[in-house]
């Protein structure tokens, strides 16, 4: 018998559970005082030629393995912890991993709604609440996918196809220097080349122009191109930046355009009533992109995709196959493999329902609200600090900031990065704005207080005054 039978008894299951829930409890426990990233010149992790050694042959200690994870998880950048200020994360919120447990050891099929009608209904219901919560109408619908690029893929080949049918090598897309990286590349994989992708100019504060995307629009037509699909940004990666949206919304609308919104990063600040006012116009979308393992905290890998009519995801994606002839459909529930590329999916509602019940809509509104409160505190110091220039008031939790100089202070803005990171307390992020590295403090992780903030804010002062000394 081997010390761990494929088929465990319930002894032996509650055992292992227990091992692992002690493994991840002390694990959250440690957050606030671990590094919020492998110090300068390496961890002190296990040497990477043991990790990639092959399974073995006989059985292992479940001890010592979960021991070996967690060495070997050690020596990493702290995504989940209070300090981690840089790319725009999530904190891997508990109860969505234990939902993910629960969900994975049931092991239902939930590509077609006949195999297990309950809990698609669940993770419906959940996708029917972001519907109304995002001002879409009754004929919306969602899908969960495994996270933000996905979802963008998703909704660019149903724009294709809705717009375009199978013709689509005129086709044109619109977006800013400063729209996400999937979009581009979700373009490509649906068929485009790079010169379908057209970048509409910003303003000073870098949202994009109206005027300048209906003019290209325009001129882009008149010259035999086709254009079918306009993006804006619902709090862009770099700045935090929301694009004008109802006036984009018009733009897309009086052109016959598909109105994407990628709110992957900011798109959940709508459960505020501050977030409802900065994102107006995100209704107006026929698709909306949203991350709840960055907004709502959650594990990576869960992605929303939101779309205004339903009848279009089913247009592009819903195919048969004789082996599928036994399978009814349940009613008024939909089948999501229907509604994306996907056939073989895991169950993923109860990663999202299970917090949301569990913890209430409320509890991520007022954590939400925290994190404006914290960029607005964030930004107000960092105004303050001489030798600093804050180009642009945060829309939502993301503070841009940079020593003065522009390109020729980009060394000594990336030696200011190094030094803040190098306390190991908080870790930040650079980006390029108007060709000039600027630092970005990105404030979405639930366990980032008040405290950690001021901590980085005073890191950031201290190493600007050293500078001037």
């Amino acid at each position: 018998m081997p010390a761990h039978p494929l088929e465990p008894d319930r002894a032996e299951m509650a055992a292992m559970a227990t091992a692992a829930a002690d493994l991840v409890a002390s694990f959250v426990e440690g957050l606030p005082a671990a590094p919020a990233a492998p110090a300068a010149g390496g961890g002190t992790g296990p040497p990477l030629a043991d990790l990639l050694r092959p399974p073995p042959e006989r059985p292992g200690d479940l001890a010592a393995l979960l021991a070996e994870f967690a060495a070997a998880a050690a020596p990493a950048i702290e995504t989940a912890g209070p300090g981690y200020l840089a790319y725009v994360g999530g904190g891997g919120l508990y109860s969505s991993a234990l939902a993910e447990f629960v969900a994975r050891a049931f092991n239902r099929y939930s590509g077609f709604a006949a195999f297990a009608p309950g809990l698609v209904a669940l993770e419906d219901s959940t996708l029917r609440w972001l519907v109304g919560e995002f001002g879409l109408p009754a004929t919306g619908a969602g899908l969960l996918t495994t996270g933000g690029s996905m979802a963008t893929l998703t909704a660019l080949v149903a724009a294709r196809v809705d717009r375009l049918g199978d013709d689509f090598g005129a086709g044109t897309v619109y977006v800013t220097e400063f729209t996400h990286r999937c979009l581009a590349k979700a373009a490509r994989v649906a068929g485009l080349r790079a010169d379908q992708i057209r970048v509409v100019p910003t303003d000073a504060d870098l949202r994009m122009d109206p005027e300048a995307a209906a003019a290209m629009i325009e001129s882009d037509r008149a010259a035999g191109r086709r254009p079918f699909l306009l993006a804006g940004t619902a709090g862009t990666t770099h700045t935090g930046t929301v694009d004008p949206l109802p006036e984009l919304a018009a733009v897309a609308r009086g052109a016959g355009l598909w109105f994407h919104v990628d709110g992957a990063y900011g798109g959940f600040f709508h459960l505020t009533e501050r977030g409802r006012t900065r994102l107006a116009g995100i209704g107006a979308a026929d698709s909306i992109v949203l991350d709840p393992h960055k907004g709502l905290f959650l594990p990576h890998g869960t992605g929303v995709l939101l779309v205004r009519d339903g009848a279009t995801l089913r247009h592009a994606y819903a195919a048969d196959g004789h082996y599928l002839q036994d399978l009814a459909g349940a009613d008024d529930l939909p089948d999501y493999a229907d509604l994306g590329p996907e056939l073989t999916r895991d169950y993923r509602g109860l990663r999202l329902w299970l917090p949301l019940h569990l913890h209430g809509v409320g509890a991520f509104r007022a954590a939400l609200d925290e994190k404006l409160d914290l960029a607005a505190f964030a930004h107000a110091e960092l105004i303050a600090t001489p030798g600093l220039e804050v180009p642009w008031a945060p829309d939502l939790s993301i503070v841009a900031f940079r020593l003065p100089g522009g390109p020729a202070a980009d060394d000594a803005n990336r030696a200011l990065l190094a030094r803040v990171n190098g306390g190991g307390r908080v870790h930040l992020s650079s980006t390029l704005v108007g060709g000039a590295v600027t630092l970005r403090l990105c404030i979405i992780v639930h366990r980032t207080h008040r405290d950690r903030v001021a901590e980085a804010v005073d890191a950031i002062r201290r190493e600007v005054a050293a500078r001037a000394d």
